[in-house]
């Protein structure tokens, strides 16, 4: 519950939203009721596959929409698993659910999804969550997201602490959202922040609806929420160690086989274990080794940070990466370079094609301009990439019928292809 001089009634309604397109003085603002702990106390966590039906028939009574939150350990594990799943319904109240030994059973969250697939599920940032929702067989069919639905409506701050505060006036504590939520057992307190984050979520949801609504944006809405339920998957990267940060500086194929090496022989280490690579042998460690190319123990340990006793366990595994990487004949060793996925980076348009330069300088004034004109936020009115590769290789002939193809492949909705149609076009066409 909240402080105890404030209490909040159970399910009770959100107070009007304040106007999005102005800032409330902070001398006239009343100050924010700080939430401590769930109204009706803190769940117990669910940790037992049989128990699942019951808490599914317990939701399936409830009535309105559910709102839903999941906590995963980023940063500490190698997978992107939920730890902790909360759920909250009228007439349901909240539960905490520990999916791990449910799912080490052999077991999943399915009978839950499958009670709540006629209901709106509202999440905060639901593609963070929709992926490990996902592997315990929870998904939406109809969902409104709260922090998209704060961005369209042309709030600033879109985080859940913050929009909370200024349509409900509670503020949220967010001091445990980076915390290893794979530890066991949970503390109370990382309980209690983990329920109040659906706490007030679905009075939330019926705020943002409503100021939606008040600006003629909820079919906008509606198509942006649906894409998130319909969403392909990601498609995975093609050679993810070429993200290594800080590869840039490693010169040659043979220098970039050493990154490769050493960074497949990490990533396997940290997938046994279950540890966030970073945590197993940093970045930047990598591209040093990269750089100096140890021939021994007592060389690889001079090496920026081999000098740790983690390190140093592990000293046989990066030794045999690099010599593994020194062995390759000439055709296995990775190409210096790899063609682009896509058109160049920006900066280098001027020097390549200046009439493509030209096109991306109308194209983004164009559509920052729209988006200006409609309290949304440029990249949400159409993606930079997509912008990008309009502009790099714009469809021939160009015409308003080309142009709205080539928007609707590469994923536009019909509300941006509505609002930015006729100005894309005659930016690529007006040389």
């Amino acid at each position: 519950m909240v402080d105890a001089s404030t209490p909040v009634p159970q399910d009770a309604a959100a107070p009007a939203p304040a106007d999005s397109t102005q800032e409330t003085a902070v001398g006239d603002a009343p100050a924010p009721v700080l939430l401590r702990e769930p109204r009706e106390g803190i769940p117990e966590p669910i940790a037992d596959a049989a128990a699942v039906p019951e808490l599914a028939a317990r939701f399936a009574a409830g009535t309105g929409p559910v709102a839903l939150d999941a906590e995963r350990a980023s940063g500490y594990r190698y997978s992107q698993r939920a730890y902790l799943v909360q759920l909250r319904r009228a007439g349901s109240g909240t539960a905490l659910v520990d999916p791990i030994p449910i799912t080490d059973a052999g077991s999943d969250l399915s009978p839950l999804s499958a009670a709540l697939s006629d209901t709106e599920w509202v999440l905060h940032a639901a593609s963070q969550d929709l992926a490990c929702l996902a592997e315990l067989n929870l998904r939406p069919r109809q969902l409104f997201d709260t922090e998209l639905a704060a961005r369209l409506a042309g709030f600033e701050r879109v985080g859940l602490a913050a929009i909370t505060e200024r349509l409900l006036g509670f503020a949220l504590e967010k001091q445990h959202s980076a915390a290893d939520w794979s530890t066991r057992p949970l503390p109370a307190s990382w309980l209690a922040y983990a329920a109040l984050d659906v706490e007030l979520l679905v009075e939330l949801r019926d705020a943002l609806d409503a100021e939606l609504h008040r600006q003629g944006k909820s079919q906008w809405a509606a198509e942006e929420f649906a894409a998130l339920v319909h969403g392909l998957p990601t498609r995975p990267r093609p050679e993810p160690w070429r993200r290594t940060s800080g590869i840039h500086r490693v010169r040659g194929a043979r220098g970039l086989a050493r990154v490769r090496a050493l960074w497949t022989a990490r990533d396997e280490v940290a997938r046994r274990r279950d540890t966030a690579p970073g945590r197993v042998l940093p970045d930047a460690a990598i591209v040093a080794a990269a750089q100096a190319d140890p021939g021994d123990e007592r060389e690889l340990t001079a090496v920026p940070g081999f000098t740790g006793r983690g390190a140093r366990r592990l000293g046989g595994t990066w030794l045999t990466a690099l010599q593994q990487a020194k062995a390759l004949p000439a055709g296995e060793l990775p190409a210096v370079s790899v063609p682009p996925d896509g058109p160049p980076p920006t900066h280098r348009w001027a020097e390549r094609d200046p009439a493509a330069a030209a096109r991306l300088s109308r194209a983004r004034a164009a559509v920052g301009a729209i988006a200006a004109d409609h309290t949304v936020p440029p990249e949400n009115l159409l993606t930079p990439d997509t912008l990008r590769r309009l502009a790099w290789s714009p469809p021939q002939p160009v015409d308003a019928a080309a142009v709205q193809a080539f928007l609707a492949d590469h994923g536009a909705r019909e509300w941006q292809i509505g609002l930015t149609l006729d100005a894309l076009t005659e930016s690529l066409t007006d040389e």
